[in-house]
């Protein structure tokens, strides 16, 4: 009777220390600056080149992949922009916002042009993607939530990646 409790002792132990060598240790929390946001940010833009994507930049400083080109216009101020989105932070691959949060039905979201009550660099971003393309933004803090990040889940100096699929463009008139 011992030796099979021993057994089953031992097996227990095995099995346990099996799993705990498998756990990683959780890192303490990275203080986030922005030496280290441009060196993700760098990485991040060198591996879109290595994997043969072209990356361009707008005058103001957000970088930009458009996948899928459209056919129709490219959004002027006081434009409305349908689309769908999801935006990712680069430190962490974490989607933080999405148009289907705005719009479960058909999961769009519409921008007025020239609206400033978005980031900088989304505002920018906007205007080079054209109805029927599909685009990524990725934004630099100095032009999203800076230093400070915001109030909701964003931390400081963060970039923020958008993928976008430019629905519609209703013009105005």
């Amino acid at each position: 009777m011992k030796g099979k409790t021993f057994i089953k002792l031992f097996s227990v132990i095995i099995s346990v220390l099996a799993v705990v060598s498998c756990i990683q240790p959780i890192d303490p929390a990275i203080e986030r600056t922005e030496a280290l946001e441009m060196e993700l940010l760098n990485e991040y833009i060198d591996s879109l080149h290595n994997r043969g994507l072209d990356v361009d930049t707008t005058a103001l400083g957000v970088y930009y992949v458009i996948d899928n080109q459209g056919e129709g216009p490219y959004p002027a101020e006081g434009d409305t922009c349908v689309l769908k989105y999801q935006g990712f932070l680069l430190s962490n691959n974490v989607i933080f916002d999405a148009s289907a949060n705005y719009n479960p039905t058909d999961s769009t979201y519409s921008y007025l042009m020239g609206d400033n009550q978005v980031i900088p660099g989304w505002k920018d971003g906007m205007r080079v993607i054209n109805e029927g393309a599909r685009a990524y933004l990725i934004i630099p803090s100095n032009l999203a939530y800076g230093s400070t990040g915001n109030y909701y889940n964003i931390g400081p100096y963060e970039t923020l990646i958008f993928k976008i699929d430019m629905v519609d463009i209703k013009q105005a008139y």
